[in-house]
């Protein structure tokens, strides 16, 4: 309500057919977040990183490769990562020194991704 962003400008995001498949839908989460970030003018904290797949209503769906994008997370120094909240056990399983430092939420619907990344959490 009052932002008309999205009436006058128009977005193309481009996702490469070649990709490896199923590594386009966990960005979903990134792609909504993105989009609202740059029409609502509000940065994305650098030390952030989010993954899951989201749907029509909002719901943000499991992936995979957990443990692999926690380790490549904090190659890159993130201290705050998003999951979706049905990947809660395999963040469980992962050793403890790769958890530890970390702030991570987890998320059933886009809501709270919203304030975690946009918001003010």
């Amino acid at each position: 309500p009052g932002n008309t962003f999205f009436d006058v400008t128009d977005i193309h995001m481009h996702v490469p057919e070649g990709a490896t498949p199923k590594d386009g839908p966990s960005a979903g989460i990134a792609m909504v977040t993105s989009m609202l970030s740059l029409a609502l003018g509000k940065p994305i904290r650098n030390d952030l990183a989010m993954t899951g797949e989201v749907s029509l209503t909002g719901k943000v769906l499991p992936v995979g490769g957990i443990k692999e994008k926690i380790m490549g997370g904090r190659r890159a120094g993130i201290q705050c990562i998003i999951l979706p909240s049905a990947n809660r056990r395999d963040y469980d399983e992962i050793p403890d020194y790769l958890k530890e430092g970390l702030d991570v939420h987890f998320a059933e619907d886009y809501e709270t991704v919203y304030d975690v990344a946009l918001g003010n959490k």
